[in-house]
């Protein structure tokens, strides 16, 4: 290899180390908060329509099938919003990239109170969709990028957890919000405060792995000089433990040898073409059951088992809280119980529980409430173990791409969940909608088994 060349790569090793050597600081943490605020307000605009749905199926004469596609246009608008910006933000950077993707959603959550039939709001909500595609998958590369190995996934679930609680923030201001004041205001609040965390990202500095990755080694320095002022805490003393510090230099170094530059081909080569795979029928089939589960919902007990529309919001709001309970166990316990273990127990309880509902008919609205919301707490666990897994697997060249290719599937899977929901619901019934969910839990249990373990482990190790 030439000198050149070689002097580079020992360069970018030594500020990669730098990186791992800082325990977690105030300096995380508030990058964690300002990106994290982003991801509140894309959960928070992901679930907005299905509060609003209930009055606008009786205002504008909603067919079971148009409330189906009407959910299923943001997560088109998400499909495209993936593959763009987790593109864009190879090249970019994935800062630029957050920005304009948090300033798209937050806009069209304001335009979409201005929409006044179902065209126009499909419309919105697809372009709306662009944005939160796009957020995501660079967002979560992000937090992945500035975090080191040891403690990384619950440093990062509970930079996650945000998402579900944005989710039951929705919930239970739509719960609040709609039958006193109107559906416009679920959008009003859902974009407004976007603005303004918008502006707040545009602040971040950018990831000092992406910099190095780029050969801007003068820009990664800076940021890494910044990480380092934050505390005077190491893990290795580097005139203590000279022989660990070089060894663990060594390894970096290893894992650069073979770095070329990123493409999408690369993500079915030999190395990566099972991890591919095998992530990409993880974010379908968790998906596919949980959007289709939190997403119906509200329309279920509302059209299903006739309750009033305040009863059925209180009721469709506790999968939420659910969902809450079990991101903050999976944030304290994914590190020892391991990412692979964690899915399957998930997939395997969730299947359990929506297969007793709809094997007993779903005869009560109560019935759905205590294992539907049980399932999708579950299983929504794991939707967000997937953001933590998913950048884990690649490497920093194609770490956007790979993210933003997987999560394209998320939006697929919960496209069509919500059509084909409507679809079942009204050829074969409720009970006949849950045993569905459980064939597909079944699905992703099998692509648990071919996960590699990632835990604890740097991710130019894992991804070299």
């Amino acid at each position: 290899m030439d000198t050149t060349v070689l002097d580079s790569k020992l360069h970018a090793a030594q500020l990669l180390f730098r990186i791992e050597n800082v325990p977690f600081t105030r300096w995380h943490t508030k990058a964690r908060i300002i990106m994290g605020s982003a991801t509140l307000f894309d959960a928070f605009d992901a679930l907005a329509l299905a509060f609003v749905l209930p009055v606008l199926a009786s205002l504008w004469h909603l067919a079971p099938s148009d409330i189906g596609f009407l959910i299923a246009a943001g997560y088109l608008g998400q499909v495209v919003g993936a593959l763009m910006f987790g593109w864009l933000a190879e090249r970019l950077g994935r800062v630029p990239s957050a920005t304009v993707t948090v300033g798209l959603m937050s806009v069209m959550s304001i335009m979409c109170v201005f929409t006044g039939n179902f065209h126009m709001l499909f419309l919105a909500r697809f372009i709306q969709g662009i944005g939160v595609g796009g957020e995501v998958p660079v967002a979560a590369t992000y937090i992945n990028e500035l975090s080191q190995a040891h403690g990384r996934g619950r440093f990062f679930i509970l930079y996650e957890l945000i998402f579900p609680l944005g989710l039951l923030a929705a919930a239970q201001l739509g719960a609040f919000l709609v039958p006193r004041f109107g559906w416009e205001y679920m959008f009003l609040v859902g974009g407004i405060p976007g603005l303004i965390v918008t502006f707040l990202i545009l602040r971040l500095p950018e990831s000092p792995r992406w910099l190095i990755s780029k050969g801007r080694f003068s820009d990664a320095e800076n940021v890494i000089k910044g990480i380092e002022a934050s505390t005077p805490r190491r893990n290795l003393d580097p005139q203590r433990d000279v022989g660990e510090v070089n060894q663990r230099v060594a390894h970096l170094l290893d894992g650069l040898q073979g770095q070329k530059k990123g493409s999408w081909k690369e993500l079915f080569s030999p190395f990566y073409r099972g991890r591919t795979v095998v992530v990409w029928a993880l974010w379908a089939s968790s998906y596919f059951i949980a959007n289709g589960i939190n997403n119906w919902l509200p329309s279920l007990y509302k059209t299903v088992y006739h309750l009033p529309l305040q009863e059925s919001l209180r009721m469709a709001s506790l999968s939420n809280v659910l969902s809450v309970l079990a991101v903050l166990a999976c944030a304290f316990l994914v590190d020892r119980i391991g990412r692979r273990r964690w899915a399957m127990i998930s997939f395997l309880v969730s299947g359990v529980l929506l297969a007793a509902l709809g094997t007993l008919g779903a005869g009560s609205p109560w019935s759905v409430m205590i294992l539907a919301s049980s399932a999708y707490a579950v299983i929504g666990s794991t939707t967000v173990l997937l953001y933590l897994y998913t950048p884990e697997i690649y490497p920093t060249r194609m770490r956007c791409i790979g993210t933003g290719l997987a999560t394209s599937w998320l939006r697929a899977a919960s496209a069509a969940a919500p059509a084909i929901v409507g679809v079942v619901l009204t050829g074969q019934g409720i009970a006949a909608v849950f045993l569905m969910f459980a064939c597909v839990s079944v699905i992703g249990f099998l692509a648990t088994t071919r996960m590699i373990e990632t835990t604890n482990r740097a991710l130019e190790e894992i991804s070299p």
